[in-house]
């Protein structure tokens, strides 16, 4: 075996290492982050969703994990869709940015993204297609190992890029319900790191399933917001099931409700909507591994307002998704 053979050999053991005990702790099965507040990231999980509703949608997410661990995992994502109108409502654009630390290695991605809307049997079908930028780098400098030579172990700050590609379909009826399916990472991009490109990091491709359904009540202003996840990479699973209360008002919106994914977490979220603007947290329990205490501590912030030039009362705030 050549050197260059047992170096990566030797890596890829220790990435290994680490994907093990972090799956272990419940926390991080995929190369995704699995933020909890999912049902409001639609467009991040699947770019078919991308300008689906006519307006602009601004979001912002960052999740502190393993809170009370050294270089626990934290993740913060930016996002921003609209509708082209200069073409049609039916095309949708945007762009995003996610980083995502843990421990020594660092994990960014910049894309573009683009939908297509159908109107189809009273409701509406989506495909969409995203083109990202991946830079995942590990930083070497805080390593301490036995033998500060060895090969195998970068000593300082090794980086790489990659292009990344995404697709998803969508599904929705009338406000009511929807379902979607999208495939992250097709091209299972290789991306090497260091000067020498000695090292690698390969991302296996990973499927979502989402769905969601509203269910009314008598009074008007109350509704059940019901929402599912599955995402798997063919290795290792995570399903979500989330329910809301949410109570709409003539000056504010309302929501709390908890989330459950099975073997891996509890958690409640709370959040409020305001003129366009909607404020969530939630906090996630694990339910092995580590104790309730040391779960995951999520924001998520969103702003909507119409920018259709052309109709009549343009740039009224709208409400955001909560479906």
């Amino acid at each position: 075996m050549t050197t260059r053979s047992v170096i990566l050999s030797r890596m890829k053991r220790l990435l290994w290492i680490g994907l093990f005990l972090l799956t272990t702790l419940g926390v991080r099965a995929q190369y995704d982050v699995a933020f909890t507040n999912y049902w409001a990231l639609q467009s991040f999980y699947n770019p078919a969703a991308t300008g689906l509703d006519g307006l602009l949608n601004v979001q912002a997410a960052y999740s502190m994990q393993m809170v009370g661990f050294e270089d626990a995992p934290a993740s913060m994502y930016v996002g921003a869709d609209m509708p082209v109108f200069f073409l049609s409502p039916k095309h949708g654009m945007g762009v995003g940015f996610l980083n995502d630390d843990v421990g020594l290695f660092k994990n960014k991605k910049f894309f573009l993204q683009y939908a297509y809307h159908l109107p189809l049997f009273k409701g509406k079908f989506s495909i969409g297609a995203r083109a990202g930028l991946l830079q995942n780098g590990f930083d070497g400098t805080d390593l301490d190992v036995e033998d500060p030579n060895d090969a195998a172990f970068a000593s300082n700050d090794a980086n790489g890029t990659g292009f990344d590609l995404d697709v998803g379909l969508r599904y929705s009826y009338k406000q009511v319900w929807y379902v979607g399916v999208s495939a992250m990472h097709c091209l299972g991009p290789t991306i090497s790191l260091g000067d020498d490109k000695i090292y690698e990091i390969s991302i296996d491709p990973s499927l979502y399933l989402t769905g969601g359904y509203k269910l009314k009540f008598r009074q008007p202003q109350y509704a059940l917001m019901t929402n599912a996840c599955l995402r798997t990479d063919l290795q290792d699973w995570r399903a979500d099931i989330t329910a809301r209360l949410a109570y709409d008002g003539e000056k504010h919106k309302l929501y709390g409700g908890v989330n459950y994914s099975p073997t891996k977490s509890v958690a409640v979220m709370l959040g409020i909507d305001f003129h366009g603007i909607n404020l969530g947290y939630s906090y996630e329990m694990y339910t092995r591994g580590i104790g309730a205490l040391n779960g995951t501590h999520e924001l998520v912030l969103g702003y909507q307002t119409d920018l259709d030039l052309f109709k009549k009362g343009k740039n009224l705030h709208k409400s955001v998704r909560l479906l």
